[in-house]
Order: C-alpha cells, then sequence, then structure tokens
C-alpha cells in the first residue's frame, strides 16, 4: 500500500549525539530503557546491515519477543531496520497482543546534533501490511507516544548517568 500513515517522534536530548547513539546502541543501555515498564532481554545485537536484534520483553508472566533485521547503520547519524513480532524461535508471526498490527515495521532513526543537544527523529512505516493491518496502525499511532515518552524519559535518566561517568 502506498498511502502507509507514518508514525514519527521528534525529540531533542540535552546530550551530545555520542552519548544519544550510544544509548541507543549499547545492548546494555538500550535493554534498561526499551520497553519500560517491562524487562528487557537483548539476546542478540548485531549492529551492521544485515544483522539483527533479538529482543524480548518479560511481563505479566508471559514474553514478547521480536526481531529487527538491520537495513542501515550510519554509525552517529541513521539507524534503519525492519522490526517484526516473533515467535520463541525468532519466526515472524503476527503480533500475539494485537492480530490486526503490521507483520513488519520500517523504523527509522536519525540523529542531528546542534548546540551539544541532540535531535532524535523516530519514523515508523508498516511494510506490505493489508488494509485492515494499516488502517490498524494508523488508529494506533496516537497511542505510541506514550511507550516511547517513557522510553525516552528513562534515556534523560540515562544520559545524565553516562555524561558524568566521562
Amino acid at each position: 500500500m502506498s498511502d502507509s500513515p507514518e508514525y514519527v517522534l521528534d525529540r531533542t536530548f540535552e546530550a551530545p549525539r555520542e552519548l544519544v547513539w550510544r544509548a541507543w546502541t549499547d545492548p546494555d543501555i538500550l535493554q534498561r530503557w526499551y520497553g519500560p515498564g517491562v524487562e528487557t532481554i537483548i539476546h542478540k545485537y548485531d549492529l551492521k546491515p544485515g544483522g539483527s536484534w533479538l529482543n524480548e520483553m518479560k511481563m505479566r508472566g508471559m514474553s514478547d519477543f521480536s526481531r529487527m533485521d538491520f537495513q542501515d547503520v550510519n554509525t552517529g547519524e541513521k539507524l534503519v531496520w525492519h522490526h517484526a513480532s516473533t515467535d520463541a524461535d525468532w519466526n515472524i508471526i503476527a503480533n500475539p497482543m494485537m492480530a490486526d498490527w503490521p507483520r513488519v515495521l520500517l523504523t527509522t532513526v536519525t540523529f542531528t546534533e546542534t548546540g551539544g543537544k541532540t535531535n532524535v527523529r523516530l519514523s515508523q512505516v508498516p511494510i506490505d501490511a493489508s488494509d485492515k493491518e494499516t488502517a490498524f496502525f494508523a488508529q494506533m499511532m496516537s497511542n505510541m507516544d506514550g511507550g516511547w515518552g517513557k522510553g525516552y524519559a528513562m534515556i534523560d535518566d540515562l544520559l545524565k548517568e553516562l555524561g558524568s561517568a566521562t
């Protein structure tokens, strides 16, 4: 579908790009903020085009698995991946909590530094989604700020911690 809705979230962090990039690309830091309110386990994080990030989020006695396959990695500037729900063996499946959620999202994250602050632009677009999946994604976009916002608030705290450690 060529008229796919696009979720976009811009956020400026009070930190240099190097630290913000690290929050997104160091698995030990990433698992501390990605999936706020749940236990996040990163089983694999191979940061290169063709590499994968295998993620498990544990909540309410169950696990939610996802796989991100990196399409583009431009160090310090941009990350692009295909994001999909998976089973425990990392096979792409329909989202077990939202059956009409698109199977794959194209996620693009850009990092731009100005005056010691870093703007992060996150974009997500359904890939090869049915009309029903695309409509559901469009409907749910207004709720996505909440989850990302909580994670970004955690990044703020982590950036302070990382900044004082340098």
